[in-house]
């Protein structure tokens, strides 16, 4: 058993660390791709993005422990308790995501749905293409722009959560003596008596 064995524990799976690191590279990706206007990149990233949300809704009940949806849904109760003690600093430690950190990962997921949704509904009613294209003419102009506009919208308030989410990453590193950017690259976290 080598040292990092008997120190650390395995905690994200290399799919799920697959699936983060992509989808920040694809997510930045779309945004460059929308911003300077090169709409075809910014389409086919946005497929490739899709693709990484299905494949994260599968694993969120077939991967690994600390993969599994169910190993970070906690009660309102617990995530008000957590919420509360991250003004004290002294929280809970958890191997898998913290309360905080599961209403962010869900709140995202969420938001992505809802942005890849407006942009296929987009690409469909205003661009003619895509896989709903048979909506093109079952929606009027105005509430195809509602769509074009809610999926502007939507990408801002994720480039609002972004930072928070950085924020808690900071945070959690900082409270628990552990850098939780290494972790989801190298799947492993220090062993801690405390930690869930």
């Amino acid at each position: 058993m080598s040292d990092k064995e008997t120190t650390h524990i395995k905690v994200w799976d290399v799919p799920l660390r697959l699936f983060h690191w992509s989808l920040v590279a694809g997510f930045v990706t779309a945004y460059l791709s929308a911003e300077l206007h090169k709409m075809t990149v910014h389409v086919w990233t946005g497929y490739t993005l899709i693709a990484l949300l299905l494949f994260r809704l599968v694993w969120g009940f077939a991967g690994s422990r600390y993969a599994r949806f169910k190993s970070f849904i906690f009660s309102p109760q617990e995530t008000l308790a957590y919420v509360r003690s991250m003004r004290g600093g002294q929280t809970k430690h958890y191997y898998g995501h913290n309360p905080a950190g599961a209403l962010m990962v869900f709140a995202l997921l969420a938001l992505l749905l809802a942005i890849f949704v407006s942009g296929l509904v987009t690409l469909a009613v205003i661009d003619f293409e895509g896989p709903l294209l048979f909506l093109a003419n079952s929606v009027s102009d105005e509430k195809a722009y509602f769509f074009r506009h809610a999926h502007d919208w939507m990408v801002n308030i994720a480039l609002l959560l972004i930072p928070l989410h950085l924020l808690g990453v900071v945070s959690g590193s900082l409270q628990h003596k552990e850098n939780l950017v290494r972790a989801m690259v190298t799947g492993l976290k220090p062993k801690a008596t405390d930690a869930q």
